[in-house]
């Protein structure tokens, strides 16, 4: 496998260190639940493109609401990259990673979070211009006790956990030196979206911020 020699562009820059994991499932929810996260300290999301909604929910956050970064996630095929960035999204993450997907984030100069889950796969990201991954499903790749095996050998390399990360370990997961960043889904349950129950999400992005900070502070 080969790729052209330029680094991928570098994730755009954002204050908080949870990234919320979202399935919206109307786009109605998207707008005001952008607005909820940002109440509550958080400045990023990942609206997957699990469901139809996605796509058309990135667009109406890129457009309606500027001081939220919108990644898109959840993607798996090459030709999805233009069409996240076609609806304003303005980074992509994927739960793996295939040569075809870096060249279309590399062709469409598209921010790109591979997901990876062993150290093969992550010194093929670092050869392919990556400092930043994603470890997916971070509780079946190992959890802590991987992250902290791997900043021997690969201690170059930076990492976002997500899956099993929730609101009682991540500052476990934050304290380890080589993970800059948590994602998790735990800040927006499908119960608390299909309810409209904004309040409730700016709280718990609240509790998310207030322990990070704590880590960040020690």
């Amino acid at each position: 496998m080969s790729l052209p020699p330029d680094s991928p562009p570098a994730l755009p820059a954002f204050r908080a260190r949870v990234v919320p994991v979202i399935v919206i499932t109307h786009v109605a929810q998207a707008v005001p639940l952008a607005h909820a996260l940002l109440e509550g300290g958080i400045d990023v999301m990942e609206i997957t493109l699990r469901h139809a909604a996605g796509l058309p929910a990135i667009e109406a956050v890129a457009r309606q609401v500027p001081n939220m970064l919108v990644g898109a996630g959840t993607v798996t095929r090459a030709d999805e990259m233009q069409r996240v960035r076609d609806a304003g999204a303005r980074f992509a993450l994927s739960p793996g990673m295939t040569e075809s997907l870096v060249q279309a984030a590399r062709d469409h100069a598209m921010p790109f979070m591979p997901g990876v889950m062993t150290p093969g796969e992550i010194m093929q990201a670092r050869d392919w211009g990556f400092s930043l991954v994603k470890l997916f499903p971070a509780a079946q790749a190992g959890g802590l006790s991987m992250l902290k095996a791997l900043a021997g050998p690969l201690g170059d390399m930076a990492f976002c956990p997500t899956g099993g990360v929730s609101a009682l370990n991540l500052a476990e997961f934050l304290a380890l030196p080589n993970v800059p960043m948590v994602g998790g889904s735990w800040l927006t349950p499908r119960e608390l979206l299909e309810q409209g129950q904004w309040s409730a999400i700016t709280e718990l992005a609240k509790q998310a911020t207030q322990r990070a900070a704590v880590v960040t502070s020690a």
